[in-house]
C-alpha cells in the first residue's frame, strides 16, 4: 500500500491497473523461467524438485525413443516384456538404492522355498543400530514368514527385512552371500549387497540393473501382490490381540488410473528418494526406475510424467 500510495495523486486507475498487470506478467514469467511454477499446478504431476545431477558417472538423458521430462537424477524406462530401454538418465551410475533391496531379500527369501507358514521372531539382531530407523515390531515379536515378507514388500518394515534373513540356513551371512549370487545370476554386475534391508549405502546398483530386478522379480506372485497390496494388519502382544495395520508406501498403489504390477519405495539420505515399478502404461506393460530424487514426491511425479508423454508419443505415430 505504501507503494500504490506515492503515486495515487499522480496516476489514473487505468494507468495503476496497467501497472500491477504488467508487474503480475513479469513475476510470472520469471518464475516459469526459473522452474518455481512447475508440474504441481497439474493434477497429476505432485512434485518436480530434483536435486542437481552430480558430475560423475555418465551425464544426463542418452537419447533413446522418447525423451520424457524427468526430474530424478537417474532413471530408467523400458519395456517389461523385451527389456528394450525406451529412455535413460545416468543409468549406468552405481548408487545407494536404500529399501529398493528388499525385492532382492523377498527374492532369496522365496528361492530358498522355506514354509512361509513358519514362526519367525524379531530379536536384537534385527534392530538398526545404523540409522536408528523406528519399528512398531518390538523385541520378542512373533509373526509368520510370510507376514514378515509382506510388511517388508508393502510397508518397507526394516526389522521385518532383517528377521527374515537371519532364518535363512546359515544365517544372515549366508543370506547376504545369496544375495549377491543372485545378482550375478541375473547380470547385475554393477550391484552389491551388504543388508537385507537396504539401510547401509554400500548397498548398490544401477537403473540399469534395477530394471533387471525388477523383471526378475515379477516372476513371484507372492512378490506382486505383496508388494501392491494397498493394507495389511497384523496381530501381535502375548495374547496376539494388539493389531498393527499398515499402508503401502508408494502412493499410487491403490489409485484407480494406475495398474501396478509390482513396486517398492526406498530412501535413506545417500540414496535420495527411490521408486521402482511394473507398470501397465496405455495398454503397454513398463518398468520404470527412479532414484537419487530430491523432493518426497518427485518420483511420483516422474512416473505421472512419463506416462502422459508416453501417451502422447504413442498418439503421434
Amino acid at each position: 500500500m505504501n507503494f500504490l500510495s506515492r503515486y495515487r495523486g499522480h496516476w489514473t486507475s487505468r494507468q495503476l491497473f496497467r501497472l500491477i498487470a504488467g508487474m503480475a506478467v513479469a513475476f510470472a514469467l520469471l518464475n516459469l523461467g526459473s522452474g518455481i511454477w512447475n508440474a504441481a499446478w497439474l493434477p497429476d504431476r505432485a512434485d518436480s524438485t530434483a536435486k542437481p545431477a552430480s558430475s560423475t558417472g555418465d551425464a544426463g538423458p542418452q537419447k533413446t525413443a522418447f525423451r520424457p521430462d524427468v526430474h530424478s537424477n537417474i532413471a530408467a524406462i523400458a519395456d517389461a516384456e523385451t527389456s528394450t530401454l525406451l529412455y535413460e538418465k545416468n543409468a549406468s551410475r552405481v548408487t545407494p538404492i536404500a529399501s529398493i533391496t528388499k525385492l532382492m531379500t523377498a527374492i532369496v527369501t522365496l528361492d530358498a522355498k522355506l514354509p512361509l507358514t513358519d514362526l519367525v521372531t524379531v530379536s536384537d539382531a534385527d534392530i538398526d543400530d545404523l540409522k536408528g530407523t523406528r519399528s512398531f515390531l518390538s523385541l520378542g515379536t512373533t509373526l509368520s514368514r510370510e507376514a514378515m515378507l509382506h510388511l517388508a514388500l508393502m510397508a518397507s518394515e526394516n526389522r521385518a527385512a532383517a528377521c527374515l534373513s537371519r532364518y535363512y540356513p546359515g544365517g544372515r551371512p549366508a543370506f547376504i552371500a545369496a544375495m549377491n549370487r543372485k545378482a550375478q545370476e541375473l547380470g547385475m554386475d554393477n550391484s552389491h549387497f551388504v543388508s537385507p534391508n537396504g539401510l547401509s549405502p554400500e548397498d548398490v546398483s544401477t537403473a540399469r540393473d534395477l530394471v533387471k530386478l525388477v523383471k526378475a522379480a515379477c516372476q513371484y506372485p507372492s512378490i506382486r501382490q505383496f508388494s501392491t497390496d494397498t493394507q495389511y494388519e497384523v496381530y501381535v502382544g502375548k495374547l496376539g490381540k494388539v493389531r498393527l495395520q499398515y499402508g503401502n508406501t508408494d502412493r499410487l498403489v491403490g489409485h484407480q488410473d494406475w495398474d501396478i504390477e509390482l513396486q517398492k519405495t526406498g530412501f535413506i539420505n545417500e540414496s535420495g528418494r527411490c521408486l521402482v515399478m511394473d507398470a501397465q502404461v496405455d495398454g503397454r506393460n513398463l518398468i520404470m526406475v527412479f532414484l537419487d530424487a530430491y523432493g518426497r514426491l518427485t518420483c511420483f511425479a516422474d512416473a505421472r510424467r512419463v506416462r502422459r508423454q508416453l501417451a502422447v508419443v504413442e498418439r503421434r505415430r
